[in-house]
């Protein structure tokens, strides 16, 4: 029967479910959408946190042969239980138990697609409880701010302060809870400013939220990747103030993003997200959502006894030496200014100056023109929540780095109020 292009259908799209969807990948994936095919130059990805295209960021050839050794046992072929391998949920928890000071249990262990899934998990969870609220930094990663939306869970933001590190700003967190208030996100080593809390900053944040009565959702994908003056401490040492769920992947230290393998940790010593509710919540989610690759479940054992203190060293170095050269360069262009050399992940906020400019509207403009004319790419702020600003990875060779600088430099020029050679 042919189609009547009049004929009347009961279902549609929603348009403002579209608007809501801000992502990493989409914005960079319309930036890109503008580059000259003429130029001839290589793309310079400021805006990819994924170093694992890079050969000085590949990961240990030991982590790849435990994942072949798993793959040729034949052991690793069926479904997976719900929940997880028990040999690697018993390997996550007696390794993430040496930085706490407490034991952790396997069942206290939930493995999941990435650190992604463990946040559509921790969302869904909350978003079933009817008024609720949760508290997001600004910036952030925006895959809270959009799960959120796609959940109607009310999201109230507060500020990150570059002018005190990117510390969380206390004050305006207790103005912004209420009674609703269930949760807060906190992601250390930050995601995308850099920074690393101090162990009394994060005591701080441990002894407000209880105060409010909440608990602390720990972003640590970036866990042990601190390089700066100050160590990085689990969120989780202060499990015994406030109940914390701690979200990790393999993504970064491993710097193996594409096997999606990530974990919910339960640091959470005297047992209250069991009473109240939350665990057995977490579990029947689980119990409708896909698992990990099990194969990669199981070469997790073999994974954590390989990753050697030389491999976590080497990356901290590259990481250390790429922060340095992209916060000295950076900072010589007019119109960009990083505030604070980053001291972990491998992330940095970069203020825009659109006033040393002309012929620039906003942060998108700057990224699509900087695209258009120099094959850069810069993720905008609005994507992580702050506007006039721009996130930049520094995950790549330091080549690329001292390359992606100088074409932004020569941007500049050209863009810069009162030049004579705009584009």
């Amino acid at each position: 029967m042919e189609m009547n292009a009049d004929h009347h259908w009961n279902f549609h799209g929603d348009e403002h479910l579209n608007k809501l969807s801000i992502s990493v990948r989409g914005s960079l994936n319309l930036i890109s959408s503008h580059r000259n095919s003429d130029d001839p130059r290589p793309i310079i990805a400021f805006g990819r946190a994924d170093p694992s295209a890079y050969p000085s960021f590949h990961t240990s050839p030991l982590i790849v042969e435990s994942l072949v050794n798993a793959v040729q046992s034949f052991k690793f072929n069926s479904y997976p239980s719900t929940h997880g391998l028990l040999p690697a949920r018993r390997a996550l928890a007696e390794y993430y138990s040496n930085s706490l000071p407490y034991q952790l249990s396997p069942n206290e262990v939930f493995l999941t697609v990435g650190c992604t899934q463990a946040i559509e998990i921790i969302i869904s969870v909350l978003a079933r409880s009817p008024d609720a609220n949760i508290l997001l930094p600004r910036p952030s990663y925006p895959h809270y701010q959009t799960r959120a939306a796609f959940g109607h869970l009310e999201v109230r933001n507060f500020d990150l302060l570059p002018d005190k590190g990117w510390e969380v700003d206390l004050e305006a967190v207790k103005t912004l809870a209420d009674s609703n208030t269930i949760a807060i996100v906190i992601i250390n080593p930050n995601n995308p400013c850099g920074s690393v809390y101090t162990y009394q900053h994060l005591k701080e944040i441990a002894e407000t939220a209880r105060k409010l009565g909440i608990f602390v959702i720990a972003d640590e994908v970036y866990a042990h990747m601190a390089f700066g003056n100050k160590p990085f401490v689990p969120m989780g040492v202060f499990g015994s103030i406030v109940p914390v769920l701690t979200l990790g992947s393999l993504s970064k230290k491993w710097s193996v993003p594409g096997w999606r393998f990530g974990w919910i940790l339960v640091t959470d010593p005297n047992g209250i997200l069991e009473k109240n509710g939350i665990l057995e919540n977490i579990k029947n989610c689980l119990d409708i959502s896909p698992d990990p690759p099990t194969c990669i479940q199981g070469a997790i054992p073999q994974i954590l006894a390989k990753t050697s203190d030389e491999y976590v060293s080497g990356l901290l170095d590259l990481l250390r030496t790429n922060a340095d050269i992209l916060y000295e360069k950076i900072n010589e262009i007019p119109c960009l200014t990083c505030p604070n050399k980053p001291e972990g992940s491998m992330l940095a906020m970069v203020k825009l100056n659109l006033e040393q400019l002309e012929g620039i509207k906003n942060e998108m403009d700057f990224c699509i023109k900087l695209m258009k004319e120099e094959s850069v790419l810069i993720l905008p702020g609005l994507a992580v929540g702050m506007k006039n600003w721009l996130r930049f990875s520094f995950g790549m060779e330091r080549s690329s780095i001292e390359d992606g600088v100088a074409r932004m430099k020569a941007f500049y020029k050209r863009h810069a109020k009162g030049s004579n050679h705009m584009a």
